[in-house]
């Protein structure tokens, strides 16, 4: 059974890439917080492809190469548009724990920091070997930024990824990738990185969303002046959105559990699904090229098809507005973004 339309596509930054308005986010095949079956991962991997959800992010931290693996061997037979990360080497020897990390059944190697140029080449190789492939599509600097390092140690990292972001330069211009950005949970070190290099593509978890849209005012004006693509990951504020507790993996503060419920009345009154809300109002602004919702199963991806092919009336969006939980000034979509709108003749 297929969507009843076909998947819109985006132009990635500047670069030949056309990525599907929907993709998919490969953290659940690395198994994040809970395991994750090879047999279900490929099943839902091959439906993915049925209907036309070709591009994949993936990374080596993803259950320590489980999501690599499982993804590399998932398309391997199809064309693709594989993203994956760089900035953490996995060594060999099962990390302290690893369920603190968020993976409770990931493979033997634990992950250690390098943004190094050798860190960078040497990731990107061990992801060609790790996935089975012969090509890796966007190579997405991880986790860099004070946010998970702090102000000490992300200082020392971003003197390596000097080095780094020349090794990215070499694989872009020789051919080897087709795109270079970053993959990160905050907009500051984006707009910082953005005056030491040109980058093709931000993937950005999480914070421009129903719930959050502060990048309005900074980081997307930056992103359509530089043409850098925004690839919009974790629309469901990790879970918040589609009926969880959690925000930004962990327990929701009272001040979102406020908001969230305003906009639970708003769905209620326009009789729409609020995860589909949150899957639609990201595309409507133009540095946004594909939303990457994660999935762990058909169960799953099927739900996220419904969402997707839902209609929801431009009243609604305007009640959000009136209601002041969208700024007056936030791009709201009119029409299914999603899909190939038919070009009607006079």
């Amino acid at each position: 059974m297929g969507l009843g339309g076909k998947l819109a596509h985006r132009q990635l930054g500047g670069t030949n890439l056309q990525l599907p308005t929907l993709g998919i986010g490969g953290a659940a095949f690395g198994g994040l917080f809970a395991t994750a079956p090879r047999k279900e991962s490929m099943s839902t991997l091959d439906r993915a492809k049925e209907v036309g959800l070709t591009y994949i992010d993936t990374a080596p931290y993803y259950g320590f190469g489980r999501s690599e693996r499982v993804i590399g061997d998932a398309v391997r037979k199809y064309d693709y548009i594989i993203s994956t990360k760089v900035g953490r080497l996995l060594k060999p020897g099962m990390a302290d724990n690893p369920a603190q990390f968020g993976w409770p059944d990931p493979l033997p190697f634990h992950p250690v920091y390098d943004y190094s140029y050798d860190g960078i080449m040497r990731s990107y190789e061990a992801s060609l070997h790790r996935t089975g492939l012969d090509r890796l599509d966007i190579l997405l600097v991880h986790d860099i930024g004070t946010a998970t390092h702090g102000p000490e140690e992300n200082l020392r990292h971003m003197k390596d990824l000097k080095g780094g972001i020349r090794a990215l330069q070499e694989l872009k211009s020789s051919g080897a990738i087709s795109a270079m950005g970053l993959g990160v949970n905050e907009t500051a070190i984006c707009m910082e990185l953005m005056q030491q290099a040109h980058w093709d593509a931000f993937l950005l978890a999480g914070r421009y969303t129903l719930l959050e849209q502060a990048p309005l005012q900074d980081l997307l004006p930056a992103c359509l002046e530089a043409k850098t693509s925004i690839i919009l990951g974790g629309p469901f504020n990790s879970g918040i959105l589609v009926g969880g507790n959690t925000w930004n993996y962990e327990s929701a503060p009272p001040e979102i559990l406020t908001h969230v419920n305003a906009l639970k009345e708003c769905c209620q009154e326009f009789s729409v699904d609020l995860a589909a809300a949150a899957l639609h109002f990201p595309l409507a602004h133009p540095a946004v090229a594909s939303v990457i919702p994660g999935m762990r199963n058909r169960n799953e991806l099927e739900g996220i098809l419904k969402w997707i092919a839902a209609d929801i009336p431009n009243a609604f969006w305007a009640r959000l507005k009136e209601r002041e939980l969208l700024p007056a000034d936030a791009p709201v979509p009119s029409g299914n973004l999603f899909f190939e709108q038919e070009v009607k003749h006079a």
